[in-house]
């Protein structure tokens, strides 16, 4: 979507506001022994106080309000019976529509204490996502975007998932353009970015090679190695100045 009224903004961020609060609400609840489906039903509870509806939902008929996916369950976990275990790390990935505006964020979190590689590879997830919103200016291309995103995860020990990619939002959940986590060779990437151009920027991160698969449930994406994951993503707009991050908390 590219914003060209002051409406259009407004919309944007009252839903980046609802996900900003789903993802902190569900992140306060979850601790060991807690399931992911009751996880999910503490994000429905903030969509239907907000007056919002699942993305995910509306989009793909998918089963659950929200995504949860542990350890090496990369993107798309589908919340049931399964419960935390201390050490775990855990994705919330969040996608609202509110008023035929639609947003996407999502970040893992450890369950209890984690040390060593797991807080290794979460610190290098956000720095990753850091460096991809701030790549996010006009006259920079998706390919800058990407080869922030890259470098940072590069030097910091993991790999970019380089099947997954961030993408367009705004009107719906999914629209163009393609946002690489890499800086691709096609044409797409050579988009440059200009004013009002909204999208999500989301590195998602493995300890291995990776070597993702579609797990029998035909919607959790996990590395075949077991590695580690992680996944950071926020709504961005390109403004005058700089990204404005429609999903940030608070």
């Amino acid at each position: 979507m590219s914003v060209d009224s002051p409406e259009q903004l407004v919309g944007l961020e009252r839903v980046g506001r609802v996900v900003a609060e789903t993802i902190a609400t569900v992140s306060d609840a979850a601790a060991p022994d807690v399931t992911t489906g009751h996880l999910d039903s503490v994000a429905q509870a903030v969509f239907d106080r907000r007056g919002a509806r699942s993305g995910p939902v509306l989009t793909y008929r998918y089963p659950a309000a929200i995504c949860l996916s542990m350890d090496a369950e990369i993107v798309h976990g589908v919340p049931g019976e399964k419960r935390l275990r201390e050490g775990q790390l855990l994705t919330i990935d969040v996608a609202a529509e509110l008023d035929g505006y639609h947003a996407d964020a999502a970040t893992t979190i450890a369950i209890g204490q984690v040390r060593g590689t797991a807080r290794r590879l979460m610190a290098a997830g956000s720095a990753a996502l850091g460096a991809g919103v701030r790549a996010a200016q006009p006259g920079a291309t998706l390919r800058d975007v990407g080869a922030a995103v890259e470098r940072v995860t590069n030097g910091r020990g993991f790999r970019v998932a380089r099947q997954l990619t961030g993408h367009g939002v705004g009107r719906a959940m999914h629209e163009p353009p393609t946002v690489f986590n890499w800086p691709d060779p096609s044409r797409d990437a050579d988009l440059e970015l200009t004013e009002g151009l909204v999208f999500t920027i989301e590195p998602m991160i493995t300890t291995g090679r990776p070597r993702l698969g579609t797990g029998s449930d035909g919607w959790t994406v996990t590395d075949h190695d077991g590695a580690l994951s992680t996944h950071e993503e926020h709504t961005v707009m390109v403004c005058h100045d700089g990204p404005l991050v429609l999903t940030a908390p608070g």
